[in-house]
């Protein structure tokens, strides 16, 4: 089983504008929680770890997540969902947080790995502060420990990163034992500031010991790092070219179940891929989210329109 943590929450999604201002329609998401979905939507058994809230917002997370298959693995919570404000400007999304005291944020010595665990993920908003961030990172060491199979997408949000300092060190202590790591051109910018991209790239991949750094671009495309290489990819139009939401999680989702099925879950497996196997797990993720790009809001591809893109 492939197993997520971190955030789920109700995106407040602009769908356009109204004679009194914008519309929004409520849509379940949250980075972790999406990533859950898009990798149950390839055929994979995936259980979500964080608690959902038992109130009425919490019903659609909860319906989301299970109509694509995903296993709840945490009791639902009688503590409020949390939300999000997604406003849109030329199809570019920006988001407001409201998460104090709310279910996603009730994790704590309650939440263990299951034992048919194989692979880890955690990110997001989830290790930015409080008890839950530091139960996450204790999950993300057990597993590493256990030898499953780990990532980390930050995705990263400075709007609510009250204390920069400690944030950033926890996720450089991940980083030194996380398999697969996957940020975005923006999230390097925020951690390495006046670096070029280049060089915020180069610096970041001293500092971990993952077998594979992933930087997303847009869409300019992506790049993967190993010890000693780097494989660009251009990026992929998407025709039409709705919105943003959800891509990167998309990609990340992507990149986590084609390395479970082909069986490239450890550092070893990832460096050790030719130039060649590392542009195919690029292409794939990268045809995965564009697909995301062609429709409103989060929605991932399911396996049969991905396969139908690529195969």
């Amino acid at each position: 089983m492939i197993v997520i943590g971190g955030e789920n929450l109700i995106d407040f999604v602009q769908q356009g504008m109204g004679e009194t201002g914008p519309l929004y329609e409520a849509i379940p998401g949250g980075s972790p929680f999406n990533v859950a979905m898009a990798i149950g939507r390839q055929g994979h058994q995936v259980g979500y770890l964080t608690p959902i809230s038992d109130d009425r917002l919490g019903d659609l997370l909860a319906a989301r997540l299970q109509a694509d298959a995903v296993e709840l693995l945490a009791p639902r919570v009688q503590e409020p969902s949390s939300l999000a404000v997604v406003s849109l400007t030329d199809g570019q999304a920006s988001y407001g947080f409201y998460r104090e005291g709310t279910s996603e944020r009730q994790v704590g010595a309650q939440s263990v790995l299951p034992d048919a665990t194989q692979a880890f993920h955690v990110g997001s908003l989830a290790l930015i502060d409080g008890a839950d961030a530091k139960r996450w990172e204790a999950l993300h060491n057990e597993a590493a420990s256990a030898g499953y199979f780990t990532s980390l997408d930050p995705n990263l949000r400075p709007l609510m990163v009250k204390a920069r300092e400690p944030y950033v060190a926890r996720l450089r202590r991940i980083y030194q034992t996380v398999d697969l790591l996957k940020l975005s051109d923006e999230d390097l910018h925020w951690l390495y500031p006046n670096t070029s991209l280049d060089d915020a790239m180069a610096q970041l991949r001293r500092e971990t010991d993952a077998g594979l750094l992933v930087v997303t671009r847009g869409g300019d495309g992506a790049t993967a790092l190993r010890a000693d290489t780097r494989i660009d990819l251009p990026g992929r139009v998407a025709n039409p070219y709705v919105d943003t939401v959800g891509a990167g999680d998309t990609f990340m989702a992507t990149l986590i179940a084609q390395c479970v099925s082909r069986k490239w879950t450890s550092k070893a497996a990832l460096a050790t891929r030719s130039d060649a196997e590392i542009g195919d797990l690029l292409v794939w993720a990268g045809t995965a989210a564009s697909l995301n790009v062609e429709k409103s809001g989060c929605q991932p591809p399911y396996a049969k329109e991905l396969n139908a893109a690529l195969l």
